[in-house]
């Protein structure tokens, strides 16, 4: 039960919500931010963040059996033939791996890829008649080749043998670490970078409220996308505590997710369940915990005390920062976003702002302030 005490007009006086005094509130209760305006996209963040390939037509998805047969058919269609790593993978199965696979010819054009003779016909059978239905040319014209190859994203990841992932409509809200060498589905969004110490930042209740925040919603859930979510962040100075503790809640949540054979869905109702009293979740509650003053260090926050416990959010019950904290992080990652894109602004990285046009007299004359009215 809530109880709220309100007044017409102006109040001089104190303001509490959740029994801490705050600045201001909003009519939804919830601490009102310093902020009125928007985050900008940062250019140090462009090209480190993607999301998945769009096959654009179901022929190209293949099971396991299907996968195999094709590959004992021919050695060769190996070279055309990956795991397919979807949202619903890395959300519901307990060690995050793709359960079906997919035929990825890539670039190649059609007389290439018609030498791999089964997958060809495959799709030529099965994505050809639903292709040629399309709006877009390319997609009727190049109908064996996905609908977006996403080509930057697996450039920027080679090399890597492990890089980080999150499906981008889900409550949980939670990445992952994933092999690569496997295609991405379009429902993930693909972080090019695989060390413990951005697995950590990205794991944190910092990002997580930050891309709730900045975030569409999609039904009920939230929606994370890369623009808005990533591009905006800013990030840190990482230290060596945010990089160990990256590397403790990935062994940790992997063990604990075979051991129950729960996903990233299952065990994070789990977290944020206040009946939820096992060791291991105790335990991985903790170690977020602890992560979450690493990164909150790592900003140079030492002053803000983060107030995890179980608090009621738009989203449910969810253990996580406090609602004053919550507020005060969102607004100093805001005040950050300004300081990066002011200082990208002058060192000439987001171009030359452009020219407005002088207002139309006669318009101009008949405008008004509606503050007046």
């Amino acid at each position: 039960m809530a109880t709220v005490w309100a007044q017409r007009g102006h109040w001089n006086g104190l303001r509490w919500l959740d029994h801490l005094e705050v600045d201001g509130m909003t009519s939804a209760l919830t601490v009102r931010s310093r902020f009125d305006g928007s985050p900008h996209r940062l250019y140090g963040s462009r090209s480190r963040s993607f999301i998945g390939s769009y096959p654009l037509g179901m022929g190209f998805v293949l099971s396991q059996v299907e996968a195999q047969a094709l590959i004992a058919a021919d050695e060769r269609n190996r070279r055309v033939i990956s795991p397919y790593l979807v949202g619903e993978d890395l959300n519901q199965r307990p060690d995050c791996s793709p359960a079906r696979w997919v035929i990825d010819f890539g670039g190649l054009a059609e007389e290439e890829a018609r030498s791999y003779e089964l997958p060809f016909m495959r799709l030529e059978q099965l994505v050809r008649p639903e292709r040629a239905k399309k709006n877009r040319e390319v997609y009727r014209r190049k109908w064996w080749q996905f609908g977006e190859s996403v080509s930057g994203l697996y450039r920027a990841i080679k090399g890597f043998e492990r890089c980080i992932a999150i499906t981008i409509t889900s409550r949980t809200v939670q990445p992952a670490i994933v092999p690569t060498g496997v295609v991405y589905g379009n429902k993930l969004v693909v972080f090019a970078d695989h060390d413990d110490a951005h697995f950590g930042l990205l794991t944190s209740a910092v990002h997580r409220e930050w891309a709730i925040k900045q975030g569409s919603t999609m039904r009920t859930d939230p929606n994370y996308t890369p623009t808005d979510c990533f591009e905006t962040f800013v990030q840190p100075d990482f230290t060596q505590t945010v990089s160990e503790l990256g590397g403790r809640l990935h062994t940790h949540r992997s063990a604990l997710m075979l051991d129950r054979q729960e996903g990233l869905t299952t065990t994070y109702n789990r977290v944020h369940d206040p009946d939820e009293t096992a060791d291991d979740i105790v335990e991985l509650r903790e170690i977020h915990v602890a992560l979450d003053y690493a990164v909150r260090d790592a900003y140079g926050w030492t002053d803000l005390e983060l107030g995890h416990d179980f608090h009621p959010t738009k989203f449910g019950t969810r253990f996580t920062f406090a609602p004053v904290p919550r507020q005060e992080v969102l607004d100093r990652l805001m005040e950050l976003n300004h300081e990066c894109y002011a200082e990208e602004v002058r060192q000439g990285l987001h171009g030359k702002p452009k020219t407005k046009r002088r207002p139309n007299t006669a318009a101009a004359a008949l405008s008004f302030d509606v503050g007046d009215v």
